[in-house]
């Protein structure tokens, strides 16, 4: 009698059978996986703690009516529908507005010329990006109250120095004189505080451009604004996506600045949006209209940044 075989059979068999040499090399793997979950743990526990679970308490927030010291009740829409009818929030975002024009034109211009200008080795350069980056060890906080100190018009040093210098006649009141005024201190701090920092990561950006294509620009004979136009600037999109981001984002959340130095006057001049949400949420005791303001500005962030990440992108490709 003899007995056939089905190659086919024998072969999903063989394919489907655990072999003694392949039980170790799953458990590895299993292992491997386990031990992932396991570092990865903390990371995630901690963006769901302080990040996810507020969001949506915020989001939960937004549709009720809630004082400070009294149960909440549904009002859903009014909180979003009076934002429109609130003429603090219309101006502050005017002002909001204003101040990220101003400030993301000035510190992206001040910072890449200072990375520019400390790009290259050089006897002291090392000195001087140091001295560019130490605002950053200073607090925002503290560099608030320092600045205030300076600039104030009983004790501080500055009106002093340029009455001297015959730059101001009297006695100048910066933080609270005129909106121009508390507006130009607010900006010269920031300027201070944050140019060092978007001054290093351009610099990285900068010197991850490899230097054998400025070799062969200037034997095609490019100039330093071709070179700067044509090969600096689209190989670093991606950082000045990177800065850009930051500046819009940390500018739309103004809040130490105004709070510390000008108190969001004179007459409300200087009251940013996220001033306002305090305001609504710790002096009017109204938590569902702070929340709601806090919402409408999240997604105006989200928004803004995917359209400014998703154009810059599209240029580098």
């Amino acid at each position: 009698m003899t007995t056939t075989t089905d190659p086919t059979r024998e072969r999903t068999a063989g394919a489907g059978a655990t072999t003694p040499a392949s039980r170790p090399l799953r458990r590895r793997r299993a292992r491997r996986a386990w031990l992932g979950i396991a570092y990865a743990s903390p990371t995630a526990a901690m963006v769901v703690l302080f990040f996810l679970v507020p969001l949506v308490l915020v989001g939960w927030m937004s549709l009720h009516r809630w004082p400070l010291l009294a149960p909440p009740t549904l009002n859903a829409p009014d909180n979003f529908t009076g934002i429109a009818d609130n003429d603090l929030v219309r101006s502050a975002t005017w002002f909001t507005v204003k101040y990220t024009l101003v400030i993301t034109v000035l510190l992206f211009a001040i910072s890449l010329g200072l990375a520019l200008l400390v790009q290259h080795r050089r006897p002291g350069v090392g000195m001087f990006r140091t001295a560019f980056l130490l605002p950053m060890a200073v607090g925002f906080a503290s560099a608030s109250l320092l600045f205030l100190g300076l600039l104030s018009d009983e004790i501080g040093p500055v009106n002093d120095l340029l009455g001297r210098l015959g730059l101001v006649d009297g006695y100048v009141s910066w933080t609270s004189g005129s909106a121009n005024s508390a507006l130009t201190s607010a900006v010269v701090l920031v300027l201070w505080r944050f140019a060092g920092f978007n001054m290093l990561i351009l610099l990285t950006g900068l010197q991850a451009i490899p230097p054998e294509i400025y070799e062969a620009a200037r034997v095609d004979g490019a100039g330093r604004w071709q070179t700067f136009r044509r090969i600096t600037l689209p190989l670093m999109r991606p950082t000045i996506a990177l800065v850009l981001t930051l500046m819009v984002t940390g500018s739309l959340l103004a809040f130490d600045q105004f709070w510390i130095l000008t108190r969001g006057g004179p007459d409300n001049s200087t009251t940013s949006l996220v001033m306002v949400i305090y305001r609504e949420a710790f002096i009017r005791l109204d938590l569902g209209s702070a929340a709601a303001i806090s919402v409408v500005l999240l997604g105006v962030l989200v928004v803004f940044n995917v359209i400014q990440l998703g154009v810059l992108r599209r240029r580098s490709n």
